[in-house]
């Protein structure tokens, strides 16, 4: 069957129906485009609402501003010294020892004990030298007898001249003798050569000494010298007569001022250093041989120079510098003090304050306590508290 054939059919041809289009997605892509679009909008003004709000607080909350300790550079006379490092040795040092061999018979000395020069040590055997010492008194007897006797024979021209000659030759063979053996019981009897303070003691009674074997030390505490060394550029300043300040480890704040009496003529070779030796006085017997010594040579002043205290210099890899405090006026016309940092040459050193040779001029305000907490352009206020006191010279003795 077909649509010719049949009648009840109509002849028109059969039509497709039109697709419908997806309204409800696209109602959902508007909807979700929507809330995006309001939620990266909210999202972006809510950034710079807050930006606003942060600058805005800032601008108008600013920190107070940093207390600190403020000192004024001033132009002063810094003492022109010359530190080294060197020891102390005894002017008088000696290890007493014996000129010959014997054994002790007797320990005359307190091993610490001060001594006079000459005050006998220790009594070594010495009985066969005395014995020769009564022998050749008695020749000497004898022989000044012989001596006279021929001399009054001779000069009565009873004896000849030549028996005189005889008889003196014997006297002073004898008293020669006398003189060889009395030097031989000296050296049996050891003193001290000098004044000084003994160590301890190195022998016992009854112990056979060879020549040379130390008995005990003996040094001379009154007077001391300091040894140091100075490099061949700083020779040219040194002089002798120069002060010389020794401290060292055992009296701490103590200093100890002596005078240089000797610079080496020659400068050694290996070093290019040159040996000062200055010469203190140590009446109080508390400086020791064998000290080591921070000495100070004072040279003579330099021209006044611009000092702040040590404190108010920062000291870093890139260089040495200071807060510089400026005034500096406001957008209100208000006057208000900031820190800049300034950059500075500095020189020596001493006594708590430090030479500054190049940024600073007297007067200008620095500061002293509080750099920690500071950035250059920062506000400060000046703080009423003093600054930090100068360390005191260490009383002199």
């Amino acid at each position: 069957m077909n649509i010719q054939s049949e009648s009840h059919i109509s002849g028109q041809p059969i039509k497709e129906k039109p697709a419908k289009r997806p309204v409800r997605m696209v109602r959902w892509f508007i909807i979700v485009s929507l809330l995006l679009v309001v939620l990266v909008g909210g999202l972006v003004g809510f950034n710079a609402f807050r930006s606003h709000m942060i600058a805005q607080f800032f601008a108008n909350n600013k920190p107070p501003p940093a207390s600190v300790t403020a000192v004024e550079a001033k132009t002063e006379l810094i003492p022109n010294l010359l530190t080294a490092v060197g020891d102390l040795v005894a002017v008088h040092q000696v290890n007493v020892t014996t000129d010959v061999s014997g054994r002790i018979t007797d320990i005359l000395f307190t091993a610490g004990s001060h001594v006079k020069a000459g005050t006998p040590l220790v009594q070594l055997f010495d009985a066969p030298e005395q014995g020769d010492l009564a022998s050749f008194k008695a020749q000497a007897t004898v022989g000044e007898l012989q001596l006279d006797r021929a001399k009054q024979l001779a000069s009565r021209q009873f004896g000849p001249q030549s028996t005189v000659d005889t008889a003196q030759a014997a006297y002073d063979q004898a008293k020669a003798g006398i003189a060889k053996t009395e030097a031989l019981i000296s050296q049996k009897l050891v003193r001290a050569p000098f004044e000084g303070d003994l160590g301890v003691r190195m022998v016992e009674v009854g112990q056979y000494l060879t020549a040379g074997t130390q008995i005990v030390s003996l040094t001379d505490l009154s007077v001391l010298y300091a040894n140091l060394t100075a490099t061949e550029k700083q020779s040219s300043q040194i002089k002798v007569g120069q002060t010389v300040r020794v401290k060292v480890d055992a009296y701490p704040g103590r200093i100890f001022e002596g005078k240089i009496t000797t610079i080496e003529p020659q400068i050694q070779t290996d070093t290019r250093n040159i040996r000062v030796q200055a010469t203190i006085q140590n009446p109080d017997r508390i400086l020791k041989p064998g000290m080591f010594a921070t000495t100070t040579i004072v040279l003579p002043d330099n021209p006044p120079v611009v000092t702040v205290p040590e404190t108010a210099v920062d000291y870093t890899l890139y260089g040495d510098s200071v807060f510089l405090i400026t005034e500096k006026k406001g957008e209100d016309g208000k006057t208000t003090l900031t820190a800049e940092r300034t950059f500075v040459k500095t020189g020596n050193r001493a006594e708590g304050h430090v030479e500054i040779l190049k940024g600073l001029k007297a007067g200008d305000k620095v500061v002293a306590v509080g750099q920690i907490k500071l950035q250059s352009g920062m506000p400060v206020a000046i703080s009423t508290d003093p600054p930090p006191p100068v360390p005191a010279e260490p009383p002199r003795y």
